[in-house]
């Protein structure tokens, strides 16, 4: 039999190089660069042990039942303008079937700044919701019970006073911090690689992190605590294989944090989540989310001791390639979208948010959320991939290229290690370096067409049929710094004062920040005067430009 599977080989061989060759000079790599064999066969696969799904290393899913016993969760990223206005979203998308919320946050309150601080002026409500007090975020879940939902904050710096404002209106409505389930990125690491938020330096930034995962272990213990966030260091412009490595290692930087902090790592380490970017080459992307489950699950057992199985399993939300939308034929995007989330689908998401046709554009449309929302039940209900658990699992291709992004990984872990760790190749503008670089290779291969974008530097077209798109009311900024400037005149001067004080002075110290941060906010203290507080004391952070 073997005989005849060379002799079947090598004449498949023959006939290909015999075969007509495309001469359009496309890159047949994937978008990481990865050299692709234009077959695969047996021997390719790798020879390891028969996996299934739901046991270690988790290649093919951390549930035994996969989609059979729970589907993904449906969680459309949204937020616009004001409390009010993206409150009343909220309820729309939940009406359509979404089963989970997730709140964007506009640029001011991504970045600490009150709606009324001059710095603000242009973004309140822009590009997310605002929300500069305790009365706000009461307003945004005003009718939506928190614990009977799970909520998603994208939220970094300011990632703990959020969080804290979450558990103060579940208190008004009666929900104890044990019952909320969600999600808080709080992953401050990419922050300094990629997206640029940043505004303490990187030493009272990871305080503040695992200030918050002690505190959950303790008093949300449904929570989970982190994001540890892949999909910004994609859309800064890295390969797949860097999003896994860079991604992977900040969470072990956590991990580390923790450990020093004095924590047990199955004390938390379960609640650690992950965020990936579902970009538009297939294959690769399918293969990325499988080396990540099998490396965490490899580097908490054996790296780290953690003896519970729920510590292995990482667990992880995907968003589709906003970096992959075009302003041009924008219809196109509800395409690329729908491929994208078969890609996290068939990888194993636990939960999903599609990208609308419009957002490359603005904040998206009612109609373009609905259609986004529609193209996940289209794919859970209609196309059978719900019904067999990882069924590219056994692939020559797939579980070959799951081995090639194992393999890179781990080349990129020994670097990091080589430099220190995370924080230190942070400082020596490591990362930023390594994607930049990705970043002009494949913009370079665009310009000279070896890869083609449909409608941007092929199949184009004369003149664009404008759409419709959502634009937010100029009046809406003065009205919400208005309503800032109203909170701090109503509340209690001396309270929220002291409640300030008492948090700067924590600051200096030692302690747990978040029952100082929970108190100020119960204070009605905005986010800018909190943020300020602290800021008195751990000061801002400088970038070091990478040459």
């Amino acid at each position: 039999m073997k005989v005849r599977a060379r002799e079947a080989e090598e004449l498949w061989k023959e006939e290909f190089e015999k075969s007509p060759s495309r001469e359009d000079g496309l890159e047949t790599s994937t978008i990481s660069g990865i050299p692709l064999k234009p077959l695969y066969t047996t021997g390719d696969r790798p020879t390891r042990e028969q996996e299934f799904p739901g046991q270690y290393p988790y290649t093919r899913g951390i549930h035994a039942s996969g989609y059979r016993g729970r589907l993904w969760t449906m969680r459309q990223f949204s937020g616009y303008a004001t409390a009010a206005e993206t409150n009343r979203r909220y309820k729309y998308l939940l009406a359509n079937g979404q089963t989970g919320l997730s709140v964007a946050f506009d640029m001011p309150t991504l970045m600490g700044q009150d709606s009324d601080a001059p710095t603000s002026r242009g973004e309140v409500g822009h590009c997310g919701v605002a929300i500069d007090s305790l009365a706000d975020m009461e307003t945004l879940f005003e009718g939506i019970p928190l614990g009977e939902i799970t909520t998603s904050m994208t939220i970094n710096s300011p990632a703990a006073i959020l969080l804290c404002m979450y558990i103060a209106v579940a208190e008004k409505q009666g929900v104890p911090a044990s019952r909320l389930g969600g999600t808080l990125q709080n992953d401050i690491l990419k922050e300094f690689i990629a997206q640029k938020e940043f505004i303490f330096p990187p030493a009272p930034s990871m305080r503040l992190v695992v200030d918050s995962i002690e505190y959950c272990a303790r008093e949300v213990p449904r929570w989970n605590t982190i994001s540890i966030s892949g999909y910004h260091i994609r859309e800064a412009g890295s390969t797949a294989a860097q999003e896994l490595a860079f991604t992977l290692a900040d969470g072990m930087a956590y991990v580390d944090a923790c450990l020093e902090r004095g924590m047990h790592i199955d004390d938390f380490a379960s609640r650690l989540s992950f965020f990936f970017d579902a970009h538009i080459d297939f294959f690769e992307e399918i293969a990325k989310f499988r080396a990540a489950r099998r490396i965490w699950a490899r580097w908490m057992r054996e790296r780290y001791g953690a003896q519970q199985e729920r510590s292995w399993k990482l667990r992880f939300h995907t968003q589709t390639a906003g970096v992959s939308l075009t302003a041009q034929q924008p219809e196109l995007n509800i395409a690329r979208t729908a491929v994208e989330a078969l890609a996290a689908v068939l990888g194993g998401t636990q939960s999903l948010h599609t990208n609308a046709m419009d957002e490359v554009l603005a904040l998206p449309t009612d109609r373009a959320a609905r259609i986004a929302l529609r193209t996940q039940q289209l794919l859970a209900y209609e196309t059978g991939v719900a019904n067999t658990i990882d069924p590219l699992g056994g692939s020559y291709f797939m579980e070959s290229l799951t081995d090639e992004m194992e393999r890179q990984a781990e080349a990129y872990f020994k670097r990091i290690d080589e430099m220190g760790g995370v924080i230190p190749a942070i400082e020596a503008g490591f990362f930023q370096k390594e994607i930049a670089d990705s970043a002009f290779r494949y913009q370079k291969e665009l310009e000279q067409r070896r890869r083609v974008m449909v409608g941007v530097n092929d199949f184009t077209v004369d003149e664009e049929e404008p759409i419709e798109i959502l634009r937010i009311d100029p009046k809406l900024e003065a009205e919400q710094a208005e309503r800032v400037r109203e909170i701090r005149r109503k509340r209690d001067q001396a309270r929220c004062k002291n409640a300030l004080n008492r948090l700067r002075k924590a600051a200096a110290g030692t302690d747990n920040l978040m029952p100082y941060i929970l108190d100020a906010v119960r204070e009605y203290a905005t986010e800018g005067e909190i943020m300020q507080a602290m800021i008195e004391v751990f000061g801002t952070y400088t970038e070091t430009a990478v040459v």
